[in-house]
C-alpha cells in the first residue's frame, strides 16, 4: 500500500486574504514522505506536475488537519479531485475519539518526546523573506512528525497528550487504517 504523508505551507494567512476559507490561501511548498521510496521530498508550485504523478499513484494520504486545510488548498491547484484518494487525517481521528482537536506539537511531545521545529506563521514570514530552504526544512520536519505519529498509532493503537500536567492516552482501532479502498482515483493528466 503506497502511503503519502504530507504537509503544506502557505505564502499568506487568513488575515492577508480577508477570508477564513483555506482555499483562499496560496501554497508556498508541499512536502511529502513516500512509503514506496522512503524518501522525503519537497515541491514548489513549479514542481507540482511531479507531485501529481506521485499523488495519483497513492493508496492513502496521511496528514494532520489535511481534510480541512491541506487537501482543499491542494485541490485548488490540482486539475482532478484529491478527495477521491483515501485520506487519514490524524487530527480528525483524535477528534473522533476525544471529541476535540489537539495540536500536532502537543501530541508529538507527549507521544514521541518531540516538538515541531517552528510554526506556520514563521513559514509565511520566511516565504516573504525568500528563505525557501527554511520553509522546506520546517515542512519536512512536520511531515516526519506526522509520519512517526501515524506509525506509532498503528503499532501501539494509541497516541498521547497532556492535560493539566497529566499524560493521557487516546486509544484507536487502527485495523482499517492500512486497508486500501477501491481504485477511486481517476488519472486526469495523461502521463
Amino acid at each position: 500500500m503506497r502511503k503519502i504523508t504530507f504537509d503544506i505551507e502557505t505564502k499568506n494567512i487568513f488575515q492577508d486574504v480577508g477570508s477564513n476559507d483555506p482555499i483562499d490561501l496560496d501554497i508556498s511548498v508541499v512536502c511529502i514522505h513516500d512509503s514506496l521510496t522512503d524518501q522525503y521530498t519537497s515541491y514548489l508550485e513549479k514542481d507540482f506536475k511531479d507531485l501529481w504523478q506521485i499523488l495519483e499513484q497513492a493508496d492513502m494520504l496521511i496528514s494532520w488537519n489535511g481534510d480541512h486545510f491541506d487537501i482543499p488548498i491542494l485541490n485548488k491547484y490540482y486539475p482532478g479531485d484529491l478527495t477521491r484518494i483515501k485520506s487519514l487525517d490524524l487530527m480528525r481521528e483524535i477528534q473522533k475519539v476525544l471529541g476535540r482537536r489537539l495540536k500536532l506539537d502537543s501530541v508529538g511531545e507527549a507521544t514521541l518526546n518531540r516538538n515541531k521545529s517552528g510554526h506556520g506563521l514563521e513559514a509565511v514570514e520566511w516565504w516573504r523573506n525568500g528563505e525557501i530552504d527554511k520553509i522546506i526544512k520546517y515542512c519536512i520536519e512536520d511531515v516526519r512528525l506526522t509520519k512517526d505519529l501515524y506509525d506509532y498509532a498503528v503499532k501501539h493503537k494509541i497516541l498521547k497528550y497532556k492535560e493539566l500536567g497529566t499524560l493521557k492516552e487516546i486509544k484507536f482501532d487502527t485495523s482499517a487504517w492500512d486497508v486500501p479502498e477501491s481504485e477511486a482515483m481517476t488519472f486526469t493528466l495523461g502521463f
